[in-house]
C-alpha cells in the first residue's frame, strides 16, 4: 500500500505538470514542470523524500525498459531515418560528448567548492 501511495504522488505531480504545461505559455514540457515541482517539494519540506523514496529508486531502476518503445519507434522508421543516418549519428555523438564534458565540469566545481566550505568549516 506504500508503494501506490508514493506513487499516486508522484502521479499527481506530473498531473499537475501537464496542467501548468495547458495553462502557462512557454515552451517548456509537462515533465520539466512535475520534475521542477517535485524538487521544490522535497527542498521547501512540504513534501518529505519518505513519502516517494522506494518508488522513485524502483522507477529510476526500471527506465531503461522505457526506451523499448522509441527503440521500436526507430526501428519502424528506419526508411525515413536511413537516408540521414551519418547527419543524426554526428550530432548525437556530438551532443553527447558536450553533454559530458560540461556535466563533468559542474561536477567538478561543486566538488571543488564542496570541498572549500567543508575546508573553512573545520
Amino acid at each position: 500500500m506504500k508503494y501506490l501511495r508514493q506513487f499516486l504522488i508522484i502521479i499527481a505531480i506530473s498531473f499537475i505538470g501537464e496542467l501548468l504545461k495547458m495553462f502557462l505559455p512557454l515552451p517548456v514540457p509537462a515533465s520539466i514542470y512535475g520534475m521542477l515541482l517535485l524538487f521544490i517539494m522535497l527542498l521547501t519540506g512540504i513534501l518529505k523524500l519518505d513519502s516517494v523514496k522506494e518508488t522513485g529508486k524502483f522507477l529510476i531502476e526500471i527506465m531503461p525498459v522505457m526506451f523499448i518503445p522509441a527503440g521500436v519507434g526507430l526501428l519502424e522508421s528506419w526508411g525515413v531515418l536511413q537516408p540521414m543516418l551519418v547527419k543524426v549519428l554526428i550530432i548525437t555523438v556530438v551532443t553527447s560528448l558536450t553533454v559530458m564534458i560540461f556535466s563533468g565540469w559542474i561536477t567538478q566545481a561543486v566538488i571543488r567548492a564542496g570541498q572549500k566550505g567543508a575546508g573553512n568549516n573545520e
